[in-house]
């Protein structure tokens, strides 16, 4: 596949310096802290602290995920936006955008931007995800290619690929299937940096335009950039990444 720079819209590199920041990095099903190892350095070399999360229940393939919850998830992205001295630059990646949106909506005044990473927030009432078959209350993450998903893994493959889907660990089902309760509007004054990597920036655009993404439709500020990558560009582009990530940090 050929690789091409990031390409980013709608932020002013020039003016004012970036402040120093800490980085919360929320992962996406079947991940935990260890799918950003290789973006963390990165973001501290710059000076940064970045905290990647391991939510409940997603230590390991054999931690004990009995009666983990939606809320359970959310209340640990809160609790490390909480323990920061300064609000945050929140990164999310795939359904743990809907996880780290709904910890938005909580602490929207501690959260200076969220990157949305492959993923988008879901809508009040809506779920993180549907539609994968359940094995005693958990969803083990599918094979893509089955599900008609290939642009996912489009750049895993060979040994990294088997390595990836060796280590998913199955989520749980209440994770994915109670539906999200947002309540405070002020959600929508974070703004945004979208991530793109096997979609672009103009498609999401017109899944906006039609009305698909609400949540991000009544963003008030939405920068978007296309990084040509699998889903997983943490895994396969996490140099490139990090630069996004860096892009985002916010400038005094």
């Amino acid at each position: 596949m050929k690789r091409e720079n990031p390409i980013i819209e709608g932020r002013d590199a020039s003016g004012p310096e970036e402040s120093v920041v800490e980085i919360v990095l929320v992962p996406g099903l079947w991940l935990n802290a260890s799918t950003w190892d290789a973006v963390v350095p990165a973001l501290q070399a710059d000076g940064h602290t970045a905290r990647a999360l391991t939510l409940p229940g997603m230590e390991s393939q054999h931690a004990d995920r009995t009666g983990v919850t939606l809320d359970d998830h959310v209340a640990a992205v809160v609790a490390a936006i909480d323990e920061a001295a300064e609000p945050v630059l929140l990164v999310s990646h795939s359904a743990g955008c809907g996880i780290a949106h709904c910890a938005v909506d909580v602490r929207p005044d501690r959260v200076a931007r969220h990157v949305q990473i492959g993923g988008f927030p879901s809508a009040d009432g809506e779920n993180l995800l549907g539609g994968l078959p359940v094995v005693d209350g958990e969803v083990p993450m599918p094979d893509w290619a089955e599900v008609g998903e290939e642009a996912n893994v489009a750049d895993l493959d060979g040994d990294l690929l088997a390595a990836f889907y060796a280590a998913a660990i199955p989520v749980p089902v209440a994770v994915i299937e109670t539906p999200v309760r947002l309540t405070d509007e002020r959600r929508f004054d974070v703004p945004v940096t979208a991530v793109c990597p096997e979609y672009r920036a103009d498609d999401v655009k017109e899944w906006i335009a039609g009305g698909d993404l609400p949540e991000l439709a009544r963003t008030r500020r939405v920068d978007y950039v296309d990084l040509p990558a699998g889903h997983w560009p943490q895994l396969t582009r996490p140099a490139d990444l990090a630069r996004v990530i860096l892009a985002a940090v916010p400038r005094t």
